[in-house]
Parts: C-alpha cells; sequence; structure tokens
C-alpha cells in the first residue's frame, strides 16, 4: 500500500477512477457479534421482545443499508447491487453472530456495502434491545472474504 487511493498526488480527496477497470463478478462477505445478557438472547429467539421480531428487522435495515452505502461513506461509488444477505448465527447464549454478503457484477468491489450491512443490522438489534440491556456490545467487525477484480480473492485466516 504505497498509497492510499482516495487521495491524489497533493492529498486532495478523490473518488477513484474505475473506468479502465474490467467489469468482473464481486463477492465480499463481512461477519461482526453482538454480545448480550442471556435472558436478552433468550428474548429475541422467542421473539417476546414488545417491539417484534429483532432479527427480521435487522435483516431489512442492513439489506436496506447495503443499498445506501455511497449516501453514509464518502467517495463509495453508488452500486446497484444484485444481492445483499443478512444471516445470524447463535455461537452462545450470549451472542449474536451476523454475516453479510454482497454480490455484483461490475466495475469495482462491494466490501463496505457488506460492512455497512452488517454495522447497521448490529446497530438495529442494540435499539431494539436497549430498553431490556443496556450493556450489549458490537465487537469484531471485520471483512472475512472478498472475490473479483484485480486485487483478487482474499480470505481472512482463522
Amino acid at each position: 500500500m504505497n498509497q492510499l487511493s482516495h487521495f491524489d498526488d497533493d492529498g486532495a480527496s478523490r473518488m477513484v477512477d474505475v473506468g479502465e477497470k474490467e467489469v468482473t463478478k464481486r463477492v465480499a462477505r463481512a461477519s461482526g457479534l453482538v454480545r448480550m445478557a442471556a435472558e436478552t438472547l433468550a428474548l429475541i429467539r422467542d421473539k417476546k421482545l414488545a417491539k417484534g421480531d429483532v432479527l427480521e428487522v435487522a435483516r431489512l435495515a442492513g439489506i436496506m443499508a447495503a443499498k445506501r452505502t455511497s449516501d453514509l461513506i464518502p467517495l463509495c461509488h453508488p452500486l446497484a447491487l444484485e444481492s445483499a444477505r443478512i444471516g445470524f448465527e447463535f455461537p452462545d447464549e450470549r451472542t449474536v453472530r451476523i454475516e453479510a454478503t454482497a454480490e455484483i457484477t461490475a466495475k469495482t468491489g462491494v466490501e463496505m456495502e457488506a460492512l455497512t450491512a452488517l454495522c447497521v443490522a448490529a446497530l438495529t438489534i442494540y435499539d431494539m434491545c436497549k430498553a431490556v440491556d443496556r450493556g450489549i456490545v458490537i465487537d469484531a467487525i471485520r471483512l472475512e472474504e472478498k472475490s473479483g477484480g484485480r486485487s483478487g480473492h482474499f480470505m481472512r485466516e482463522a
């Protein structure tokens, strides 16, 4: 990384020129954790929170956020996503693991879309549960994998 791509030689901000890049299938997958009291996670899993089905609202919020990434993150290209998915797992009685995947056939990648989807899904869980659990922690947000484009395939090592 000799140079940050969003700055020109004079240090001015710029949107990266993707005009000469090749159109390829691009996929990005991000993950993160939301940690909470076991009682809170039980309410989520049993769909007993007064605000409704927390995970379905978080899924929709994440997908909506992926589609609006360029409105939220300066210098991101507006993209017509082909797919955005959010999945949830429960690795233990206090944790929701979120995985977000974004896909497109384009000249630029979708890492920011996957990460934005993940973050907004996690924030939505926090927002819907904060009345019963102020100790919720959003943790370990990271890009797990990306493919397509000049830089090729990246996969986080365990």
